[in-house]
């Protein structure tokens, strides 16, 4: 395929991403809206965008959660799909970091535009990954709550596990012992555990006649009891801020109580970023040229330098060992760059991505340099995996691959995972895939996160397959076997693809090559907020 055709093949597949993004946005269309404001209330975009600081940009997280996911049987599709909530484009909540007052926060927003805003349990793993990455960075976390709890048809994945609805509150708890200040404001209803949403945080907002906040709604109470009460009588704004004490702040406007957040977080402390950082210089290659470089095919070879030098401040990315064990040890580009003025350290899957005992003793030997000088790390992961054979056994690959493993497992520095090809098996683990806790983990659409590729698992599944039916004495029908092949590579294809793997979270976002960049800095921005500590490398056998 020539150069051009690539542009145009990633221009519409970056465009089918965008697309995809806006049920997100737009969930529910303009019915929604319109119930909304009949209730005096903007959508929580909106609110976010009135949040934010002018001219900043909402970092936003986990956008691809929910999509068809009662289709993916594994993870409780069916119950999905028996209450009719099998889609739920945007997981369910919004989250991400936004400036307001010039510091980073972590910004949750219940999408009451979808059943009320209640969790699912695709919306409580997206709370929580986003929970995590705001103490890993420890980022203030503003809450805009508006929420019916747990949805009671799916409880069974919400409660009562580590991980469940309690992990929401026990993470506040324990981020605000950490002095990671916890800020609510209460935009609706907060029923049941919901309403520890507004009576752990540092502080917390009510709006007049808008917010209720309960352990029992009106309905529950009545059942209980017997008593009869409204909303209002029963939790309203003015019940926690003059009654209760559950609540600090009485507003009578969402725009009020937006208001009254940025005042509560201009009090909170500056922020730094604990790196000397340069002036940013723009890459001399643009995002296209990285289109050029980037093979339709998943598993075709890709020229990674030609991804870097799209990257890098000035398109300049200092090589370690570059000819280091030759073609086995080009499989693996090392290095360190400028990320918009940031120093940034990186290993990079580079032509057909197998990873030989070359390959992965340069990787490994680059984590430790990286973390001995106390330097973040960019993975950008396209290996199918570690090379096999009996010549590769014999020369150490299980050894020399396990040492990259636990090497990135005790890596002490704040790491990046960005899929941009195959995403399998153990060089997953190497290459600090999901399991192995980046800071953050994105994908591009040519990445494709399985066990194994599809047709390596067809030939494996189909090699038992034959054996069994030769051991029957039965003939093998080549027609079922071969449709049966192709199932299993499209089956692993789809598996694999960034919808899906979104839709679970197993990623933060698909990302367009135009936004590589500036995700990545940004990103690596956010990482550079702590200081970064020392790494102990355990036992070795380097």
């Amino acid at each position: 395929m020539v150069e051009d055709d690539r542009v145009k093949h990633w221009e519409e597949q970056d465009a089918l991403l965008l697309k995809h993004r806006e049920e997100a946005y737009h969930i529910g269309g303009e019915e929604q809206l319109k119930r909304l404001a009949r209730q005096g209330k903007k959508p929580m975009r909106e609110l976010i965008t009135m949040l934010l600081d002018p001219g900043t940009e909402f970092f936003e997280l986990g956008l691809d959660a929910g999509y068809h996911i009662g289709d993916i049987k594994l993870y409780g599709g069916d119950i999905y799909e028996s209450e009719k909530r099998g889609h739920i484009p945007g997981g369910g909540l919004v989250t991400g970091v936004g400036v307001v007052h010039g510091k980073d926060c972590m910004i949750f927003a219940n999408e009451n535009r979808y059943a009320a805003g209640t969790y699912f349990p695709i919306t409580l793993k997206k709370h929580m990954r986003a929970q995590a990455i705001a103490e890993r960075l420890r980022l203030p976390c503003i809450y805009i709550a508006d929420s019916g709890g747990i949805n009671l048809p799916l409880q069974l994945g919400c409660f009562a596990d580590d991980g469940h609805f309690g992990s929401m509150f026990y993470n506040m708890c324990r981020m605000s012992a950490m002095g990671i200040k916890q800020y609510t404001l209460s935009t609706g209803g907060n029923t049941a555990g919901g309403a520890y949403i507004v009576y752990l945080a540092s502080e917390s907002i009510m709006i007049e006649k808008l917010a209720f906040a309960f352990l029992a709604g009106p309905p529950m109470v009545k059942s209980a009891i017997g008593e009869t009460v409204t909303m209002e009588d029963l939790g309203g704004a003015y019940v926690h801020t003059q009654h209760s004490g559950g609540c600090d702040h009485i507003v009578k406007s969402q725009e009020e109580g937006i208001q009254k957040l940025r005042n509560i977080i201009e009090f909170e402390p500056a922020q730094t970023l604990y790196c000397e950082r340069r002036p940013a210089v723009e890459p001399k290659f643009d995002y296209k040229e990285m289109m050029r470089s980037t093979p339709v095919h998943t598993y075709h070879a890709i020229p990674i330098r030609e991804t870097l030098k799209c990257l890098a401040d000035d398109s300049y990315f200092h090589e370690y060992k570059p000819t280091y064990g030759l073609a086995r040890g080009e499989t693996i580009v090392a290095g360190k760059m400028w990320l918009k003025g940031m120093p940034v350290g990186v290993i990079a899957s580079n032509a057909n991505g197998i990873i030989y005992v070359e390959a992965a003793r340069k990787a490994t030997e680059w984590m430790i340099r990286c973390g001995n000088s106390k330097l973040p790390m960019i993975f950008l992961q396209g290996s199918p995996g570690y090379m096999v054979g009996q010549s590769e056994e014999w020369s150490g690959i299980g050894k020399y691959g396990s040492d990259m493993v636990r090497t990135c497992s005790v890596l002490n520095v704040p790491k990046i995972q960005y899929v941009i090809g195959p995403d399998h098996g153990a060089a997953n683990y190497g290459m600090c895939g999901r399991a192995f806790r980046p800071v953050f983990c994105y994908t591009n659409m040519r990445g494709r996160t399985t066990v194994m590729s599809g047709r390596t698992a067809a030939f494996v599944v189909e090699t038992v397959r034959r054996k069994n039916i030769v051991d029957r004495g039965q003939t093998v029908n080549e027609e079922e076997m071969a449709a049966f092949r192709q199932m299993m590579i499209d089956r692993y294809d789809a598996e694999g693809h960034p919808f899906l793997t979104g839709a679970l979270l197993f990623h933060d976002g698909a990302i367009t090559f135009s936004e590589t960049r500036e995700k990545l800095a940004r990103s690596l921005e956010l990482c550079y907020r702590v200081p970064i500590g020392k790494t102990d490398w355990g036992d070795l056998k380097v």
